[in-house]
């Protein structure tokens, strides 16, 4: 599958089909979206929010939450702001998440069953990771949505001009609902 794509990548590149996409590094519209990396959500979501390539800067992770004030998220929050211009922050969840229920005993055990030695989980916890609640989903997507906005508006490194909103996108019909 990797030798498609590159095929396609150098066709791609040859036949100039990348001059569509070109714009500089600053979003257009100032907002970053932190979303889940789902797959129905990559056309779904820009299409459904009426957004092109070059209006917004797009974070995505599995669940589209921030569980650690100091991740690798929030790091590219702050890059956003205070290096590109954002001032708005949209926290965009999902129906339907596969996060949603992700029990970490479950992720170990599939873990073991593709070939991951004990001792290396053991070390994991030895060095002081917490797998348990690392590998813990959520188990209701407006909350994790609700914590994470709470999170990004009370980080000690977020400036207070900064709006930062919560939604629910449908994974389905990408209506998007706002939480308050």
């Amino acid at each position: 599958m990797i030798d498609e794509i590159l095929k396609h990548n150098r066709e791609f590149v040859e036949s100039g089909a990348y001059k569509q996409y070109q714009t500089s590094k600053y979003p257009d519209k100032r907002i970053a979206i932190v979303t889940c990396m789902d797959t129905r959500l990559t056309h779904l979501l820009p299409a459904a929010l009426g957004i092109k390539n070059g209006d917004v800067k797009m974070i995505k992770n599995a669940g589209g939450t921030i569980t650690n004030p100091f991740d690798s998220t929030v790091r590219s929050l702050l890059v956003a702001i205070y290096e590109l211009g954002v001032n708005e922050i949209m926290i965009i969840g999902h129906t339907n998440c596969g996060v949603q229920g992700m029990n970490a005993h479950e992720m170990l055990e599939l873990m073991r069953s593709r070939g991951i030695d004990e001792e290396h989980i053991s070390l994991m916890r030895h060095c002081g990771i917490d797998l348990d609640s690392w590998l813990h989903g959520f188990d209701d997507t407006e909350a994790a949505v609700h914590e994470t906005v709470d999170l990004v508006k009370n980080h000690p490194l977020v400036p207070h001009d900064i709006s930062v909103c919560g939604f629910i996108i449908d994974s389905v019909t990408g209506a998007l609902t706002r939480l308050e």
